[in-house]
């Protein structure tokens, strides 16, 4: 079934992973028992997989959707970014999708890689790939694309922002997928935006459960340029690791009590955020499952997504 149907539906529940970069990693998410076949438990409507900046560990990336589609538990989503890929670079690669079964995608400029000023690539905007898309493929393919609540951190002004995301729309895009935001009242304001600027797309919601200081730092700051709101940045500081979380030795004779503290108490947020995001009339939640099942689990089960 195609995503854009099931999305329709109120309380769609999908999930991110990624390529691991090792075997062993590959057999723990891919292998009998491993974290994709718990995740299907869940039931959910679509996997999505993400790849390295620069279109690293594609090959792995479809290793494991074609693990998805084969089991055929869930739809296979890949992310496929402007990087590096010139057209008809991007042509055979989709076209190699395609035979492997997989038709489904969430088109992305894509985060540059260190020191690079530029995609290097044919394309520059993700408007450009699925205008692309769209007059190769027609609608062989269901394509998602990203929304930034807070406005995207390159992009000149949140007016701008919204009217490229505008352009996906009328280029063929069928719905959206945002990136993180931890801002509601900024989320709500961005909903509001996008519907009178006649963005009409369903919308899929990215959520990173907050389980790990550093990991939550790094990604809301690295990437993201993301807010962070009094109440999450109450909870970093009050189980800070000393000398910082990003540490790998600490030295915090605390450390392990705190992190479990944390964990608890960020579950505890996410399952919040998720039933705000609810309550904004949006069309799914999309997990990030940073490849782990027993918090994603916990999670979908005391927000009420299963």
């Amino acid at each position: 079934m195609r995503t854009t149907d099931v999305i329709k539906k109120p309380s769609s529940l999908s999930f991110e992973v990624f390529p691991p970069k090792t075997d062993v990693g590959m057999q723990k998410l891919c292998g009998k028992n491993g974290v994709l076949e718990q995740l299907y438990t869940l039931r959910p409507d679509y996997i999505s997989c993400t790849y390295g900046a620069g279109g690293t560990n594609i090959g792995k990336n479809l290793d494991v959707l074609d693990k998805i589609a084969q089991d055929g538990k869930a739809t296979a989503v890949t992310h496929f970014t402007c990087i590096g890929n010139s057209r008809e670079g991007i042509r055979q690669q989709l076209q190699n999708y395609l035979a492997h079964g997989i038709n489904h995608m969430l088109a992305l400029r894509g985060d540059l890689p260190a020191g690079w000023d530029g995609t290097h690539g044919d394309f520059h905007y993700a408007s450009e790939l699925v205008s692309f898309i769209r007059k190769e493929f027609g609608d062989q393919f269901t394509i998602a694309v990203a929304g930034s609540p807070e406005g995207h951190i390159c992009c000149p002004s949140f007016e701008d922002d919204i009217s490229f995301l505008k352009q996906k729309q009328d280029n063929g895009a069928n719905y959206i997928m945002t990136q993180l935001c931890w801002d509601m009242d900024q989320f709500r304001r961005w909903m509001d935006a996008i519907r009178t600027a006649g963005i009409t797309l369903p919308v899929d919601v990215g959520v990173m459960p907050i389980l790990d200081q550093s990991a939550t730092i790094n990604m809301a700051l690295s990437r993201n340029g993301c807010v962070m709101p009094r109440e999450l940045t109450r909870m970093i500081s009050k189980y800070w690791i000393f000398p910082n979380p990003f540490v790998k030795d600490s030295t915090d004779p605390d450390v392990l009590s705190k992190k479990i503290g944390f964990r608890e108490e960020g579950i505890a947020y996410t399952v919040r955020q998720i039933r705000d995001f609810m309550d904004c009339g949006v069309n799914g939640i999309h997990l990030y499952t940073l490849n782990k099942f027993p918090e994603v689990e916990l999670i979908a089960s005391e927000s009420g997504l299963l």
